[in-house]
């Protein structure tokens, strides 16, 4: 993804003095698209969203119902952590695995 253009963007809307609201929406949906654009190129149906950063509800949410929308089949942490929660736990079971 090029970042150029969202950065011109959100420096823009905050040289006019747009709401950070509105930016932040802005900023996620973008996001999301981005997302969106790369499973297309990808062409995989099934998309796993992970990590840290699918702990902001706004980028999951945005994300899964732009990848639903398209077709595709997301994925998400819905009993374990998106972030080191989750990445403890599976070091745990691989511990255990191990013995």
């Amino acid at each position: 993804m090029d970042w150029e253009p969202t950065l011109r963007f959100l420096l823009e809307d905050l040289s006019r003095g747009t709401e950070p609201s509105i930016i932040s929406a802005r900023f996620h949906n973008t996001l999301a698209e981005a997302i969106l654009q790369v499973a297309l190129a990808v062409d995989e149906s099934t998309v796993a969203l992970t990590g840290g950063c699918f702990q902001n509800r706004l980028l999951l949410e945005g994300a899964v119902g732009k990848l639903r929308a398209a077709g595709f089949r997301p994925y998400w942490h819905q009993r374990v952590p998106a972030n080191d929660g989750g990445v403890a736990l599976g070091q745990a079971v691989a511990g255990s695995l191990a013995q």
